[in-house]
């Protein structure tokens, strides 16, 4: 059995009830000088064996005529088991026996001393695993970076062989404890801190689902160090998330929207007017927001005579849609058109579509629309299950209700669902739904004259 004090394992057996008062006590208890797994693996097998054969002497002596003077040799045999420092390039083969007494080491010429290899440590591991990942897409980054900067400012940095359930448990009650709150604006209190603040001020805390990725975060950096036999195993998984505390999202209401349309405008990190122009395309084509900020101007193209958002991966920033079937093509709704959006692709400054955004730090575009959107949802009043993925649930609610002859498939099609039926029929249709049924589609979106700002970008 092995234990963990600190970073260092130690090697623990228990002493057979019929041996105990021959080897005068209960437990074999040794350190290992050692974290890292395979090293510790070499030599808690090498300790395994020896202590079994001394065992199996030590039975032996008990039936023989001169046994108290062997019990003292094998008493002599087990000290000098306990007291020796075990590199396993030295000891792999367990050529020594344990009833011998252990070689004393001949004097030599100091030499110099082999640096000692450093452990894995929770911020190594995020950055060798994903940070420098040329394969880890901007999103994977700065969500994996987001769930382990909590845990690094909660219980510091550490070993990743020695964070086991016990840590990722604590980990989980700590979100549990946080307000809902907690990224959106700048803090200078530590965690426990804003724990108690949300706990007195009768604050929402972080949701079940907002736990869980966190956890899932955590977990999918864990894999990496696990399979390279780092670590024993993978802490993050198997915990349970639900606090009792589930928001359901839903569509926007009239009302909401007329609310969001008359707000007035305070962040400072995001224009009003590119503010407005995200929000019109999310309502009038179901776009992620993720999506709306990394259009291009080549993604505005004429498809059979029908201008068209086109939704792709691009290779040059690594940046791709949620799911396969999130690459598509979504016609342009008239009020987008009648707004000026065309016009945009001839703004010569940068090379994307939407103005007045910057990529933060991980590589990721419109983070800090994102934010403005969540602040400003708080201050006007919106309730929780009003967030800006609502305009997608509002752009189906729509459609599917929609009087006109829309086909369950095309809706599917332009939100980037995978299709309800996966036949092989079905399959081969998607790919043939022709841009004037997509058109027909978008245009069956519609909302009340006052539920956004009139004006042209």
């Amino acid at each position: 059995m092995l234990r963990v004090r600190g970073t260092t394992y130690h090697f623990r057996r228990i002493v057979p009830p019929t041996l105990r008062a021959a080897l005068n006590r209960r437990e074999i208890w040794i350190s290992l000088k050692t974290g890292y797994q395979n090293e510790v693996r070499k030599r808690a097998s090498l300790l395994h064996a020896r202590t079994t054969e001394l065992f199996m002497q030590v039975h032996s002596a008990l039936v023989e005529p001169d046994a108290l003077s062997r019990l003292e040799g094998l008493r002599i045999a087990l000290r000098d088991l306990q007291s020796v420092n075990m590199p396993s390039s030295a000891q792999e083969t367990g050529s020594v026996p344990v009833s011998a007494p252990m070689p004393k080491p001949q004097r030599q010429s100091k030499q110099a001393k082999t640096p000692k290899a450093q452990p894995l440590m929770l911020s190594g591991a995020l950055k060798r695993f994903v940070l420098d990942n040329p394969h880890a897409s901007a999103d994977t980054k700065k969500a994996t970076q987001r769930a382990v900067e909590p845990f690094l400012q909660a219980f510091g940095d550490a070993p990743v062989s020695i964070i086991g359930g016990e840590k990722a448990g604590a980990f989980r009650d700590l979100l549990f404890s946080l307000p809902a709150s907690l990224g959106k604006r700048k803090s200078s209190l530590t965690l426990e801190e804003e724990a108690l603040r949300a706990r007195e001020e009768g604050l929402p805390i972080l949701s079940g689902k907002s736990a869980k990725n966190h956890m899932m975060r955590l977990s999918a950096l864990w894999n990496q160090p696990h399979q390279r036999e780092q670590v024993i195993r993978n802490p993050w998984t198997g915990w349970n998330f639900d606090n009792g505390q589930k928001t359901i999202r839903r569509s926007w209401t009239t009302k909401e929207l007329a609310l969001l349309a008359s707000a007035s405008w305070h962040s400072t990190s995001v224009p009003e007017e590119t503010f407005r122009l995200v929000t019109l395309i999310a309502a009038y084509s179901g776009m992620r927001l993720g999506e709306i900020c990394a259009l291009r101007k080549e993604d505005l193209q004429n498809i059979d005579g029908i201008p068209c958002f086109m939704v792709r991966p691009h290779s040059d920033d690594g940046w791709s849609p949620k799911t396969e079937a999130g690459i598509r093509i979504i016609p342009i709704h008239s009020k987008l058109i009648e707004a000026g959006l065309p016009a945009l692709k001839n703004v010569a400054d940068k090379p994307y579509l939407i103005p007045g955004l910057e990529t933060s730090k991980q590589g990721v575009r419109g983070a800090a629309m994102g934010r403005a959107f969540s602040l400003l949802k708080t201050r006007i009043g919106l309730p929780a299950e009003i967030i800006f993925h609502s305009f997608r649930h509002t752009v189906s609610t729509q459609l599917r209700n929609a009087k006109a002859d829309i086909r369950e498939i095309w809706i599917d099609r332009l939100l980037g669902h995978e299709a309800t039926h996966k036949s092989q029929g079905t399959t081969t249709y998607l790919t043939g739904i022709s841009t004037a049924n997509l058109k027909q589609t978008i245009e069956a979106i519609s909302y009340p004259e006052r539920a956004f700002k009139k004006g042209t970008f």
